[in-house]
């Protein structure tokens, strides 16, 4: 295993979600605030990883691994303590559940074409699709920071939707694409 530039951003990722699910489960102001900070940083490092990884062209086995599982154990974590407080509560469940579901089944799905040596590689709409969801969670962490100035739990639930929108296209699209392969 190398751990470059790329591959630390990606472990860093990992390594900051439990203090973010810390920090959301507190009930202060500071906490909200500090758990929003930690998130915005962790979801900025996915787009960094990636692309500081390919410009000094250091792509890595691990790095290829470990990258979606960031990805995914950063947005489950997120979604699965927004709903044990009840930021994600009622209506909303649907799209954090949209949300589980598909990263649970294109996980799956990816991890069979990987043993038959078939690759599906990130569509663009796959890549907005998890920029809407870290923002549609960045929304429901900052939630909890006390701001009443703006509806920021509207914003966020209405961001949810969205991403529960594309998420269902996106997985709708990979299941399109793998299913020619069984």
């Amino acid at each position: 295993m190398k751990l470059n530039i790329s591959n630390l951003l990606t472990l860093a990722r990992v390594i900051v979600i439990p203090l973010i699910v810390f920090c959301i489960y507190m009930n202060s102001s500071f906490y909200g605030w500090a758990a929003f900070t930690l998130f915005c940083i962790a979801s900025i490092t996915d787009y960094f990883d990636g692309y500081i990884a390919r410009i000094r062209n250091e792509v890595t086995n691990f790095g290829t691994f470990l990258d979606p599982i960031a990805d995914k154990l950063l947005v489950a974590a997120v979604i699965l303590i927004l709903t044990s407080k009840e930021v994600i509560a009622d209506w909303e469940t649907i799209p954090a559940l949209i949300i589980l579901l598909r990263e649970i089944a294109v996980s799956g799905l990816r991890e069979y074409l990987a043993k038959i040596k078939v690759s599906v590689p990130v569509s663009r709409i796959a890549k907005i699709k998890t920029s809407m969801q870290l923002i549609a969670l960045a929304f429901l962490i900052l939630s909890e920071s006390g701001i009443t100035i703006i509806p920021i739990i509207s914003i966020g639930k209405i961001a949810l939707w969205g991403a529960g929108i594309l998420t269902l296209y996106t997985g709708y699209d990979y299941l399109k694409s793998g299913l020619k392969h069984f």
